[in-house]
């Protein structure tokens, strides 16, 4: 993938020629809302392939922009490698059943702590059919700013696809800084960073400085509307496993200019992006959401992991009656809901 934003056309005329040059915008590849899939489990700890279709299935006929199996949203750490591939596969398996002008990105978190592992998984993912790869940063071994760069331009000149960088620093103990991601924003290959480290001046730095056709995107639901008013693309979203029309609604107004519109959908949302970091770390609310709703069987997660305790199911299932998500005091699915679910059962 070569990045051009001049093109240049030479064309013969009598008695010389003439050089005619033309210069076009580019844009990112990745716009818009992208869903950081859950990855559901059965009761007994087992990957549930056939929960896993049909969330996929709901998240393209609600119109969202892109999926993301993989990611740490999904649990990648406690996944095996053929469960990995199995989730991508069947990602890109039914994304493909749509016509290909109309398919969602499928973008596959590859990322781990260890270089060539991450290259080999990127590879693979590449063979499997993936758009891009979501890389996180390496955590746990912390390397510094020129450790991460070698890291990821590593993985862009050996991993076979677009990447996008994925800082997230409360997660991994390591911050991709503004300098180092605009180097590496010059690759070909680094076509996006997810950006979740809270930090409003290199979030503010980067939208600024990036190339035109990098994308950033929003890595915690809450910043989607202040990322997008800094001139970013989109949001790779916890939120949009349950809601992913109204993630799409709210990138699609910023990016149309109705920013009264894409604040209206902040604000009426807000309660659920933050309910889904209350009670336990994610995805542990947000799958507890999913089975309230309706939409998956059981909030199974694995080890360190655990579902969410009485106290804070309690409080999920106030969030999601207070916006129109289930009825009556049972956690009763919403019609809406039950709908939706029924045409991808």
């Amino acid at each position: 993938m070569t990045r051009t934003t001049t093109t240049t056309t030479t064309t013969a005329t009598r008695p010389g020629t003439t050089t005619r040059t033309t210069t076009r915008p580019t844009r990112p590849m990745l716009r818009g809302a992208f869903t950081a899939l859950v990855t559901p489990f059965t009761g007994d700890g087992a990957l549930d392939e056939d929960a896993f279709r049909r969330l996929v299935r709901w998240q393209i006929l609600a119109g969202i922009d892109g999926l993301v199996p993989c990611g740490t949203t999904g649990e990648s750490p406690t996944l095996s490698e053929a469960e990995r591939e199995r989730l991508i596969a069947a990602t890109v398996e039914i994304a493909s059943e749509r016509p290909s002008r109309t398919r969602v990105r499928v973008v596959a978190g590859t990322g781990s702590y260890d270089t060539a592992a991450t290259i080999r998984a990127t590879r693979r993912a590449a063979e499997l059919g993936a758009d891009a790869a979501l890389v996180v940063a390496p955590y746990y071994n912390r390397p510094d700013g020129r450790m991460l760069e070698a890291h990821y331009r590593a993985i862009a000149d050996e991993g076979d696809l677009p990447i996008v960088v994925y800082n997230v620093p409360s997660r991994t103990g390591t911050n991709v800084d503004t300098d180092t991601f605009l180097r590496l924003a010059e690759h070909p290959r680094v076509v996006a960073v997810k950006e979740a480290s809270g930090n409003l001046e290199q979030i503010a730095r980067i939208c600024r400085d990036r190339p035109r056709d990098v994308a950033v995107l929003a890595g915690d639901d809450a910043w989607t509307l202040p990322v997008l008013a800094m001139g970013g693309d989109g949001v790779v979203s916890v939120a949009s496993n349950e809601i992913p029309g109204e993630l799409v609604t709210l990138c699609a107004a910023a990016m149309a200019g109705d920013w009264d519109t894409a604040r209206r959908t902040h604000e009426r949302w807000l309660p659920l992006f933050l309910g889904n970091f209350r009670g336990g770390p994610n995805p542990v609310p947000a799958k507890a959401a999913l089975v309230l709703m309706g939409l998956l069987d059981t909030d199974a997660v694995r080890a360190p992991l655990l579902p969410l305790d009485p106290d804070a199911r309690a409080a999920m299932a106030v969030t999601l009656r207070s916006l129109g998500l289930t009825e009556a005091a049972g956690g009763r699915i919403s019609t809406r809901v039950a709908a939706t679910r029924e045409a991808v059962a």
